[in-house]
């Protein structure tokens, strides 16, 4: 087995007090293997996104331990965990969240301009994922002239740039059309194959789930099942149930 890149123990996410407590995540312990495609499903509210940003260290826990590499992160400061999650990590979200009047170029090079590196050096590394991703006659133009797919391929080059070990995923296709939707999955799963890039996706999209080599089933603030080995379209059962495999009862949920 692989080293885990990312490890929780007993991982719990509250928000609020009172009357108005609402325990998003409820003590997960679990592993992300280097090199592994991991899909975190579950509907609205199950807390999948939640453990996204716990697990991106884009958020704190409530108690509990979030590793890197073995490495417990919350003994370290928080300028230490900015620079670990800007060099470690790479982000594409449903939104794109692209500064709409700069040029892709400035967009896809914003990680390395928060890292330090001078504007030639940028240019150069943006230049290079903008080819890989075959969009680099877009680079002198505005975010806000290209089409979604042609956005989204932008988000993966600023999630590439930085060369990072670990891409998050959050609802990656949410906003396209099934077609550019299916060329941005291949986009992602090529870049897990090919450059080993361990990939996390978060979604309630079983298909695009079943693409992954594991998927962890939440609910409720649980991981109540989990599934190894990729799904074909037509063996994908879109009417999952946690019974299925032996998860009968809260007891066994826990």
């Amino acid at each position: 087995m692989s080293t885990p890149v990312l490890e929780t123990e007993n991982l719990v996410k509250v928000y609020g007090r009172g009357a108005a407590r609402f325990d998003a995540l409820k003590g997960l312990t679990f592993e992300i293997h280097d090199g592994e495609s991991v899909a975190i499903v579950g509907k609205s509210g199950s807390g999948k996104s939640t453990l996204m940003h716990l697990l991106a260290l884009l958020d704190e826990p409530t108690a509990g331990v979030v590793a890197l590499e073995g490495s417990p992160v919350s003994q370290l400061d928080p300028k230490k965990v900015s620079r670990l999650r800007n060099e470690t990590f790479g982000f594409v979200f449903q939104q794109f969240f692209l500064n709409a009047n700069q040029s892709v170029l400035d967009n896809v090079t914003l990680p390395l301009k928060i890292g330090g590196w001078g504007r030639s050096q940028r240019n150069e590394r943006g230049m290079e994922v903008l080819e890989q991703l075959e969009i680099a006659d877009k680079a002198k133009n505005r975010a806000t002239d290209l089409s979604g797919g042609q956005k989204q391929r932008v988000c993966i080059a600023r999630a590439l740039v930085n060369r990072p070990s670990v891409i998050f995923a959050d609802e990656p296709t949410g906003n396209l059309d099934s077609a550019t939707s299916e060329v941005v999955e291949d986009i992602l799963f090529g870049l897990h194959r090919d450059q080993g890039i361990t990939l996390v996706v978060v979604t309630h999209d079983e298909e695009l789930a079943g693409r992954c080599e594991r998927r962890l089933h939440m609910q409720d603030g649980l991981i109540v099942a989990e599934e190894h080995g990729v799904i074909t379209p037509g063996q994908l059962d879109t009417t999952f149930d946690p019974a299925q495999l032996g998860l009968e009862d809260e007891e066994d949920r826990a």
